[in-house]
């Protein structure tokens, strides 16, 4: 089978670069091959209002499904890349189809870290990564299960605690590191977050290392940390980060660490082929020039963007800068920029009100943003930081 255009992975950027090969006006062949069954569907709402049960599967996909077919847009659903041959321009899946392609755009995004301890494997041990975990886990809540250990105190994890509770779980959160949100926040939230979680009931542990997770019949019942103390448990979730999923590109030479690496418009060293999302480690004025993987929505649709638009032969050179965001209980954390090498904060607003924000210097210039039910503060900040960072390449 040939396509000129070959998608790799069907989560946000796939299903972008899909959309603005159309809008950009290619009328060849694309065909999206993603593991997942389901048509393309937001990740950021599974740990937060589709675990909650606020919104039902349908409002969160990315498109109606009628969408895909109108724009003759041909999706391999349940199939995953096992290997590319970039001279051949092959990919092949792992139910042994062959695929040849013109170009490619690799948006396999990565896969939930599992823990490597024992007892990992047992059941009842969940991500938060696809749609079929967040279902297993709705699943057992039917079946009763309620107290519940949460290991990892990221985003994932602490939407994951914060959803859980608001369902009448009781929450204990295990974070192996001395704060919350350590890899990408300052210390000021990382510790007004750990003190709403626990006035909200969660029973949230620092510097709680996990040693094993134990289990009978096959199923956990509690967790076992390095001290010695066991937490009974009828669940556990993990969300420790994830792996890119790459090995196949670096199988087939291209280069890159912690991912596979691109230039400004996204492509790999391998010719004809080009990687968008969480898989894609770029450098840019807001990584300081750093080589990262920058692990969130706006940026994968803005990688697969100015991929699709480069194969249409439009040099897209913008590079926007980074936001995140992050629903807990009633807390909504907008951040913008990379707080990487600050050296001073400034506080604006009041805490005791949940309502405020962090903005990160270096140098005495403005770097980044956390606001916490502070949108006027995230918007104006965030403009004043793209200003000053408008004449940078």
């Amino acid at each position: 089978m040939y396509t000129d255009v070959l998608i790799v992975g069907s989560g946000h950027g796939g299903a972008q670069a899909a959309i603005t090969l159309r809008q950009a006006g290619h009328a060849g062949s694309v065909t999206v091959v993603g593991r997942d069954p389901n048509p393309p569907y937001e990740r950021p709402p599974l740990s937060k209002e589709y675990l909650a049960r606020e919104k039902p599967f349908e409002r969160i996909l990315i498109r109606p499904e009628t969408f895909w077919d109108e724009r003759n847009i041909d999706f391999r659903r349940g199939v995953d890349v096992v290997a590319v041959d970039p001279e051949g321009h092959k990919a092949i899946g792992n139910d042994g189809l062959e695929l040849e392609y013109g170009k490619m755009i690799w948006a396999a995004g990565g896969e939930a870290r599992q823990l490597s301890c024992p007892g990992a494997d047992l059941s009842g041990v969940h991500a938060v990564r696809h749609r079929a975990d967040v279902d297993a886990i709705m699943s057992e809540l039917d079946a009763g299960a309620r107290r519940i250990v949460v290991i990892g105190g990221g985003y994932v994890g602490l939407e994951a605690a914060a959803a859980l509770s608001k369902l009448g779980c009781s929450i204990v959160l295990l974070e192996a590191l001395p704060r919350v949100l350590a890899r990408v926040a300052g210390r000021e939230i990382s510790e007004f977050y750990q003190s709403y979680h626990r006035e909200k009931g969660v029973d949230l542990r620092l510097n709680a290392k996990v040693s094993a997770l134990l289990g009978k019949s096959g199923r956990v019942e509690a967790v076992r940390l390095e001290s010695g103390e066991e937490i009974a448990c009828e669940m556990v979730i993990v969300g420790i980060g994830i792996s890119p999923s790459v090995a196949p590109l670096v199988a087939a030479g291209a280069n890159g660490t912690d991912g596979v690496t691109v230039d400004q418009y996204c492509r790999t060293s391998l010719d004809d082929i080009y990687a968008v999302g969480d898989c894609a480690a770029q450098a840019s004025k807001w990584t300081h020039g750093r080589l990262l993987r920058i692990e969130s929505v706006q940026n994968a649709n803005e990688m697969a963007t100015t991929a699709a638009q480069h194969i249409m032969g439009i040099a897209r050179s913008q590079s926007p800068i980074p936001w995140f965001w992050s629903n807990q209980f009633d807390l909504k954390l907008q951040t913008a920029g990379l707080a990487l090498d600050y050296d001073d904060v400034i506080v604006r607003g009041d805490m005791s009100e949940n309502k405020f924000s962090v903005i990160y210097l270096m140098n005495g210039e403005m770097v980044a943003i956390d606001s916490v039910n502070s949108i006027k503060d995230f918007i104006q900040v965030r403009k004043a930081i793209e200003a000053s960072n408008s004449g940078r390449g």
